[in-house]
Parts: C-alpha cells; structure tokens; sequence
C-alpha cells in the first residue's frame, strides 16, 4: 500500500511562480519577502526588497525630501507670502517683497481693514458668508433630490432627463447671463425684482448639473440590496431618501458642500451684476472696488482675510477627500 503525499502551495506561489512546480530556488525567494510584500495587492515603481537596499535609499530619499519641500513653497508659499504681508508696511512690502518684517510687524492693518469705513469688509465678509450658505443649501437640495429622483427612483423618463442634464455641461455659462438676468429682473409669478437680494444668487446657484451628475453617479453606486430592504419594510420614498440614502451619502455630500461654497466665496462676475448695492455685495465683489483707494497693506490684510473660510473649509473636509465612502457592514454576506 503506497502512501500519496500532496503538497499544498499556497495561490501567492502559484501566481508568484506560474506553476506549482517552478524551481525551489524561485519559491523560497518569494516566501522570504514576508508575509506583508506577499499578500500586497498592488507593487509601486520601487519593491520593499529593493528599499531594504542602502543605495536605493540613499537616492530616493532626498529625492523624496526635495519634492516635499517644493510642494510646500507651491501650494503653501503664496498664502503664507499673503499672511506675511498682511501685517507688513507698504513700503517694506514695495522694497522688500521677499524679507521677513525687515522694519518689525504692524498688526493695526488687520483691524483697519475690518473696521475702516472706508475699507469696511466686515459686512463684506458677513454677507459673503450669506451668500456662500445660501448657494451651499440650494446646490445641496437641487443635487440630492434630482439625483435621488435619476438614480433611486429610476422614472420611465429618467434617461431623457439624465441627458437633458447633460447636455447643459456643453453650454457656456457667459451665453446664459442675458437670459438668467431677465429671469432675475422679472422673476415668474412674482411682482417684484430679486435684483440687489441674496435670492439673485442663490436661486441661480442651485442649476448647477455637474452636481446632479456627481450626486447621481454617487448613488447608482449604492447597493440596491438595502433599499429593497427598507421597500420590504415599509419605508415609503421620503422615508428612504431621509433615513437610508443620505445617511449613506456623506462622503459625496462633503465634496459637493466644498465645491459649492468655494464657488460661491470666489464668484465675482454674476454677484456683481445683481449685487449692485454695497451693503448686500461680497468680498469677491467689493475688494476690487476699493483696491486703487487703499494702501496695499490694508488691501493684503482684507484679501488675507477674505481666505479665512477656504482654509477652515479644507481642514474641516479633507478627510472626505483623502478617506474613500466607508460602506462596509451595510450589507452582510
């Protein structure tokens, strides 16, 4: 009676080696890189085996410290520039633009530009903010309801109208003023003009397609599993879309809330058409405006001001941006 031994080989081997019977040689090379490099689903340009080298390390690693440091004079150095000379003098900034408080710091331009009558971006900022949670509400209502509508609730004529949303992507936004102005000045089923009022802008901010489409595409990619679910308990549309589908959406829903009020904190041409007024215009608005009748140190303060809100804005939500949807455990099984 003979006695058959079978050797299991592991799918990593097989995969690593092309057949279970590749030299040994090839095996044990692959086993010794450790359990982490074996089972990694992905390789970068440079292995694990090759950073335990002293060579590769000693190139890569400065190569890798040189392109941090660049990143950060990129992205960070023309905002600290503005902080830095949000509280330097005019003519330190005019003779050394590069130096640091070369004559010490001046800390009063700061209140000038938010106190100064003749500057006065305190109810700038304020009405910034007004205009920028305004947009933020309306984009988010117009964008979750239509999306939930194309993608959930799936009408006969949902395709036609996912199109129709579409196709609005191809149309220049300069060749809707004139229109988008008449409807603002003779609003249907209204007797009045929304001219020099927040609604001017907020109403517009909500046509926003690019949003449905996002919105939409979020969606399609939520498991169906949960929504016949809830059908099969009694959940009705509304109580879906309250209870279920936005809960699950949070991830899209910070992208959008970013997109949109950033559009709104930098929009300057449809603000100022409509904004004629300057107790209702924003900072987009009324800095330009005052920029030739102001010192610059006083114009430097305002604008480093005015980045206030973006900054916060992206510490609040950049982890929505780096972290993928964590929808693991809605679905068992």
């Amino acid at each position: 009676m003979t006695t058959q031994t079978t050797t299991a080989v592991a799918p990593e081997v097989l995969s690593a080696t092309g057949s279970a019977a590749a030299p040994a040689r090839q095996r044990r090379r692959f086993l010794a890189r450790g359990p982490k490099e074996a089972d990694a689903p992905d390789r970068g340009i440079v292995s694990a085996a090759d950073w335990h080298r002293r060579s590769v390390k000693a190139s890569l690693r400065p190569a890798h410290i040189l392109l941090l440091v660049l990143l950060v004079i990129a992205g960070l150095g023309p905002l600290l520039w503005l902080m830095k000379s949000a509280i330097t003098p005019t003519q330190d900034t005019l003779t050394n633009p590069m130096a640091l408080f070369p004559n010490g710091a001046d800390w009063s331009t700061l209140s000038t530009a938010w106190n100064d009558p003749s500057v006065g971006i305190g109810q700038q900022f304020l009405n910034t903010l007004w205009v920028a949670t305004g947009s933020w509400g309306v984009q988010l209502l117009v964008a979750t309801t239509g999306g939930y509508a194309l993608a959930i609730l799936r009408p006969k004529y949902g395709k036609i109208v996912n199109g129709l949303v579409l196709g609005t992507l191809f149309v220049p936004a300069v060749v809707l003023l004139v229109p988008l102005y008449l409807v603002v000045l003779h609003p249907p089923l209204l007797q009045t003009s929304l001219l020099n009022t927040f609604w001017a802008v907020w109403l517009p901010a909500g046509a926003n397609a690019f949003n449905i489409l996002l919105v939409t595409r979020f969606f399609n990619s939520l498991p169906r599993e949960i929504f016949e679910a809830a059908r099969t308990d009694g959940a009705g549309p509304f109580r879906l879309f309250w209870s279920i589908v936005l809960p699950m959406s949070k991830p899209i829903l910070g992208v959008v809330s970013v997109f949109a009020i950033i559009n709104a904190w930098k929009d300057y041409l449809w603000p100022s058409l409509v904004l004629h007024d300057p107790v209702v215009q924003p900072l987009s608005v009324r800095l330009p405006l005052i920029q030739s009748q102001i010192q610059l140190d006083v114009f430097l303060a305002a604008l480093a001001i005015s980045t206030i809100i973006p900054i916060l804005l992206f510490l609040v939500f950049q982890g929505m941006f780096l972290r993928s949807a964590g929808l693991g455990g809605a679905v068992k099984g």
